[in-house]
């Protein structure tokens, strides 16, 4: 690697190509990942926030695909397309993001459809005098929870299609389930049967 490579500063990292950032990558891959992110980060904003309309929440899967670039070992592989990869992993963030927004405002709706069929237990609970009070519930937990629990008891999805939608092992459906379902019954007091 050439002197001048080590000395340009991540201000100037626009000018660098993909070659000359792997090429950093053999000798130094913290800054390489530091060149990235100053080369492509304010386009990947401003592409993320034209999907979710949202800078705040734009400014989260920017970060989210910085991490996962941070652990995608062929990141800095000769024939990796880093740019159509951070790309790409960007507009998937943001079509899941919107895609649950727009879940969120169905159950939300839903839950003011009085004659709703039972379909199952989360379902008799929305209808409950006590719906505003779980929906809060579930609202205060994490991401991953949050999603997990409404794909069981509010979409109805098997535990193996809950595998499939989510891209996660079975075995890990069931104890991510069974998590947010301890963390829920917390949240909501443990005299609570809303998920037996």
């Amino acid at each position: 690697m050439t002197a001048t490579l080590r000395l340009v500063a991540p201000s100037r990292a626009a000018e660098w190509s993909e070659s000359d950032i792997k090429q950093l990558a053999g000798e130094n891959k913290r800054m390489a990942m530091e060149m990235v992110i100053h080369k492509y980060r304010e386009r990947l904003f401003y592409h993320a926030g034209s999907i979710v309309k949202d800078w705040h929440e734009a400014y989260d899967v920017v970060q989210e695909v910085f991490i996962k670039a941070m652990r995608e070992r062929r990141f800095f592989d000769a024939e990796f397309r880093m740019k159509a990869w951070l790309f790409r992993v960007t507009t998937n963030l943001c079509f899941n993001m919107v895609r649950d927004r727009k879940r969120r405002g169905a159950i939300l709706e839903g839950m003011q459809k009085i004659d709703r069929a039972h379909a199952d237990q989360l379902d008799r609970v929305f209808q409950s005098e006590r719906r505003a009070e779980v929906l809060a519930a579930v609202d205060t937990m994490t991401p991953d929870h949050r999603e997990i629990l409404l794909l069981r008891y509010y979409d109805d999805l098997s535990y193996a299609e809950i595998a499939d939608v989510l891209e996660i092992k079975l075995g890990t459906v069931m104890s991510r389930l069974s998590r947010a379902r301890s963390r829920l019954m917390q949240h909501m007091g443990e005299d609570n049967d809303l998920m037996d």
